[in-house]
């Protein structure tokens, strides 16, 4: 639904007609006939308008507006998590630690509980590639060393590279000549 402006006249299945008097940030509050004040939230799909106050300025300030600069500023700052797929083979399946002294009892892991500390890893691990390369106490020589520690870390895990459902989501190392 588009953003409604103060002075508009909607309808609603519950309350009947009512007019916008005020437009908040993620709701608005509707005199109805029936009902009187109520704040309805903006993502509601009840609300028809009937006639648009077109003359009322409009929220310079959208939810639309907010959450694409919240997800640009968490996406910059990596803290948003990108949703990735364990391998069918493995879902519903344990990894088994057994200790080779027959007298201590092994340890049993949910495979999916490792794979979401494999998928944690590889995330701070991208998150501290960040840093590093915007990094502006670091010269460009001491970036290339430290990021040559991190593809080699990532080289060493690629080993749980069998875990993922799609390549896409690997870990890389080093590439060999």
């Amino acid at each position: 639904m588009e953003e409604l402006t103060v002075g508009t006249r909607v309808d609603h299945p519950r309350y009947g007609e009512g007019i916008i008097s005020r437009d908040n940030l993620t709701a608005y509050e509707i005199f109805f006939e029936r009902g009187g004040k109520i704040e309805i939230t903006k993502r509601n799909t009840d609300l028809t308008v009937l006639e648009a106050n077109d003359a009322a300025p409009k929220s310079r300030l959208s939810i639309k507006k907010i959450e694409k600069v919240l997800s640009y500023v968490l996406d910059q700052y990596g803290a948003l998590n990108e949703i990735v797929p364990l391998g069918e083979k493995w879902e519903g399946g344990t990894l088994l630690l057994q200790p080779a002294n027959p007298e201590l009892k092994p340890k049993e892991i949910p495979i999916e509980t490792f794979f979401h500390k494999i998928v944690m890893l590889r995330d701070r691990m991208r998150v501290l590639e960040q840093n590093i390369n915007s990094s502006k106490s670091l010269s460009d020589e001491e970036k290339v060393n430290i990021q040559q520690y991190i593809t080699r870390a990532y080289g060493s895990l690629t080993t749980f590279n069998v875990l993922f459902s799609e390549k896409e989501h690997y870990f890389v190392g080093a590439k060999s000549k």
